[in-house]
């Protein structure tokens, strides 16, 4: 478990889209150490709802909400939205941690295939933001934290699609941040490298090309080693903090020096 270092998020509100498990998860988490309440998002209830037992079991009951739903839904989002400030009083810090780094390689690839991608890594992610920050605007305060990936900063071999879709995600961040900072609000970002869980993405490689991931790992990242999902987790707390009380418009990349540009 977290420890708690006391960022001043008790009684603060957090929504999390995308929590049920890996970086949500670790996110709603760390928040609940903090003493936040937390509302974990994702799209099938029965997985939510285990989720949100046990975390009433390590947390205490009535600092969790579970909403389940498609969060790129407009019409969702906004209720949810809604719900969260029905039943905690206000909303303080979103994450907006939806996406899927699932995508063709190759760059043959047609429209279709273009347009999920987009709208599960892209549009999901802006159409969130744009109705929370309406909320955070009204009351003059508060932060919106992306989850992009460090695709969206230089070519590491991920599929063009999903790169692409993150590097959008980056400027809309960039963007949000201008036109909100004078209101009182934060936006920004955190890049994460290769982090693995348990049903994530790099599992069922691992299970598939052990020793190629092993070795891609080896070769790529300083550090040599996979991120935990808790570790993104804290730079998420940190940026959604009084202590980043200065910083907007800003990128933390948590990737254990995988990649090599200054920007």
């Amino acid at each position: 478990m977290p420890i708690k270092v006391d960022l001043g998020l008790t009684d603060k509100v957090a929504f999390i889209a995308g929590s049920s498990r890996g970086i949500g998860l670790a996110i709603a988490e760390g928040f609940l150490v903090e003493g936040a309440r937390v509302v974990i998002t994702g799209r099938h209830a029965e997985s939510l709802q285990a989720t949100q037992r046990n975390l009433e079991q390590r947390f205490g009951v009535a600092r969790t909400l579970a909403i389940s739903g498609d969060m790129t839904d407009a019409s969702v989002l906004e209720a949810a939205l809604e719900q969260t400030r029905q039943t905690f009083g206000g909303l303080h810090a979103v994450v907006a941690n939806l996406g899927s780094g699932t995508s063709k390689a190759g760059f043959d690839i047609d429209r279709p295939h273009w347009e999920e991608v987009l709208n599960v890594n892209l549009l999901g992610s802006v159409l969130l933001a744009g109705a929370a920050l309406r909320h955070l605007v009204a009351a003059g305060s508060g932060s919106l934290t992306f989850i992009a990936s460090i695709a969206g900063h230089e070519v590491i071999k991920a599929p063009v699609a999903y790169s692409a879709a993150k590097a959008a995600l980056l400027m809309a961040m960039k963007s949000y941040a201008l036109q909100v900072g004078a209101k009182g609000v934060r936006v920004n970002a955190v890049s994460p490298g290769n982090v693995l869980f348990p049903g994530g993405g790099w599992e069922k490689k691992l299970a598939e090309r052990a020793e190629f991931c092993h070795q891609y790992i080896s070769d790529e990242v300083a550090m040599r080693r996979f991120g935990r999902p808790e570790e993104i987790a804290d730079a998420v707390l940190y940026l959604a903090s009084d202590r980043a009380g200065f910083i907007t418009g800003a990128v933390l990349v948590v990737d254990g020096g995988q990649t090599r540009s200054i920007v």
